[in-house]
């Protein structure tokens, strides 16, 4: 065979080579889809669990109905599914971009909802966690970030269907934050660190004044100035603690007495 003959077929080979390649790759159909068709497709895909395969279809009908409902709506939804798939972080993002290029949008108290709930879930991970870990270490943030993400829902659209379970979230919230600081508190103290005690207790009192909290946090700070030597601020706390809790059974009792952990999943 001469080099020419050899060097068609080796062309024709290598074209018939590249045509069954091409022939192997899967063909993208949805491309040809109208927005409404990728809408349809991607909530069948999440009804059947394929959430990565809706989140993609989303994604492309985003920029595909870009500046229409339809593409607010699946920016929502792929939201949700990222958080479901574990990927907080980019759910997170995804609403905060919703919230800022739609601030008229009629899905704008959703967008707050599940911005609020998605930190909700997160605290409750992240707090379910403290008893095997240095409670001075912990943050809070995701708890605060919730909250606020919830009373702004509440205040802006008090009659949104999801400003009952918000305002539920929120009382949960604030106790559970209470709860938090004189967890820590208590921490401090029974470590003899009295000063950091009665910092952290005190800070329970100021911020959160209708929790059921209030009644350690005022006894830790009492016992922790009597401790410090520090008689008149002992004998503040004290004088609140009684007026407020008459029947105390933390006073009663001490620290020693067990109680439900605050952190009990929601």
């Amino acid at each position: 065979m001469s080099i020419r003959s050899w060097l068609t077929v080796s062309a024709i080979s290598l074209a018939a080579l590249g045509l069954a390649a091409c022939d192997s790759n899967p063909k993208d159909d949805s491309a040809r889809w109208t927005p409404e068709r990728l809408y349809s497709e991607a909530k069948q895909e999440a009804s059947a669990g394929a959430n990565e395969r809706a989140i993609k279809l989303y994604e492309r009908l985003e920029g595909r109905a870009a500046g229409t409902v339809l593409a607010q709506q699946a920016q929502l939804e792929r939201a949700y599914l990222l958080w479901k798939t574990a990927e907080p972080a980019q759910a997170l993002a995804t609403i905060e971009r919703f919230l800022k290029l739609h601030p008229t949008s009629q899905a704008y108290d959703y967008a707050l909802y599940l911005q609020g709930l998605i930190n909700f879930n997160d605290s409750l991970g992240f707090m379910g966690s403290l008893a095997s870990q240095d409670l001075s270490e912990r943050d809070q943030q995701a708890s605060r970030d919730a909250y606020q993400s919830l009373r702004q829902l509440t205040e802006r659209f008090p009659q949104s269907s999801y400003a009952e379970d918000a305002r539920l979230r929120m009382n949960y919230i604030v106790n559970s934050l209470a709860a938090y600081e004189v967890h820590v508190a208590r921490y401090y103290f029974r470590r003899g660190a009295y000063i950091a005690a009665a910092n952290r207790a005190q800070q329970a009192v100021q911020e959160f004044q209708q929790s059921p909290s209030v009644e350690e946090a005022l006894y830790i700070m009492a016992q922790s100035y009597d401790r410090l030597g520090l008689t008149q601020l002992r004998d503040d706390a004290d004088r609140v603690l009684k007026a407020s809790f008459p029947n105390s059974k933390v006073y009663a009792n001490g620290l020693g007495n067990k109680q439900t952990p605050w952190w009990q999943p929601w």
